[in-house]
């Protein structure tokens, strides 16, 4: 592994904080990368939003994420951004990129070399700009989500901070929700399960589609078996965690990587999971939870949540999920760059 000895930029998107103050994976992400880098001695400098949390330098050039306030223009924003980054590049032994397909197009312009993590692939659309730039360095956060012909070095899971998410035993009765409210999502999936099971449910998240919500998920709200009680934070998420059965995470698309599915588990709550994806990757069927086709699979999945060892799930993420692990993942992706960039410029 390379010494700690480079000075690495890490560019964060900037809808939200970083971290975010409730919803925000890619900012999530970002932040649990730089301060586990941080951590482990390496100079970081993350380019964030100006009211982002780091023990890194911060560098910024909007005071809070588009998402925040409604006064900035998110392209706007989004260009000042990237570019001051790119600007600044000379100045970094690498730059570490979190945000899509739009930071690809700098990333020939400057001689620092870039690795970007594919945080999913938001439509095909945009595709045509991973293709130009197919020669780059990607890391891929899950072995499912790749695209063919680009550049991967790696495959590296996300990390998160396990003392932000202590196990909670015995655990309660309730099903929880957790994510975008968006057909994606599978909202209206849960909430079948739930009506099939007798379970109550309790949905949390940003709505992401006002017309799906109206229509799919506002009718069945009752305020006593099934919940909405919008986005929540960290303490929110575990305040639910202590109250669950069990989460579910029934996506009609194939999920990318899954951050909520590791939080519950880092808390020992079992998962029952759509098997599509990168689900298969993050729970390991009949142990930190279960993995479903339909409806039917998921009520029957629920009459079997009292095989799950709360603990073992905790100890999964621990293993395979914590900051720790994704940082040693990533130093040994940046030795790989930087062994290669020595041989190309002698």
């Amino acid at each position: 592994m390379t010494k700690p000895d480079k000075r690495v930029a890490v560019l964060s998107p900037i809808a939200w904080r970083t971290p975010p103050r409730q919803y925000g994976a890619w900012e999530t992400v970002a932040s649990n990368i730089t301060e586990g880098l941080v951590a482990r001695g390496w100079d970081v400098t993350l380019f964030a939003s100006r009211d982002s949390v780091t023990r890194a330098h911060l560098h910024a050039v909007v005071d809070k994420g588009y998402e925040e306030d409604s006064a900035v223009d998110p392209k706007v924003a989004e260009y000042l951004h990237i570019s001051e980054a790119f600007e600044r590049a000379a100045e970094f032994d690498l730059i570490h990129s979190h945000y899509d397909f739009m930071a690809l197009t700098y990333t020939r312009l400057v001689k620092t070399p870039v690795l970007t993590t594919i945080h999913g692939f938001s439509s095909a659309k945009i595709m045509p700009v991973y293709q130009k730039y197919r020669d780059g360095y990607f890391v891929s956060i899950s072995d499912s989500d790749r695209a063919a012909g680009l550049n991967y070095l790696a495959t590296v899971y996300n990390g998160i901070d396990l003392s932000l998410y202590p196990l909670q035993e015995p655990g309660g009765d309730d099903l929880i929700f957790l994510g975008r409210i968006h057909p994606d999502k599978g909202v209206h999936l849960a909430i079948e399960v739930a009506r099939l099971s007798g379970m109550r449910l309790i949905i949390a998240g940003i709505i992401q589609d006002e017309a799906y919500f109206r229509e799919q998920v506002r009718p069945h709200l009752d305020d006593q078996n099934i919940l909405y009680i919008g986005p929540v934070g960290v303490p929110g998420k575990n305040e639910l965690f202590a109250r669950a059965r069990a989460l579910l995470q029934l996506n009609t698309i194939p999920e990318r990587f899954g951050l909520v599915l590791v939080e519950a588990n880092a808390a020992g709550v079992p998962v029952v999971a759509m098997d599509l994806g990168s689900c298969r990757e993050v729970i390991k069927d009949g142990q930190t939870g279960f993995l479903v086709d339909n409806v039917t699979e998921a009520v029957r999945a629920l009459g079997r949540i009292s095989e799950i060892d709360r603990r073992a799930c905790r100890s999964r993420v621990r293993q395979y999920f914590s900051i720790d692990t994704m940082v040693e993942g990533y130093e040994r992706v940046y030795s790989t760059i930087f062994d290669r960039e020595a041989k190309r410029r002698p």
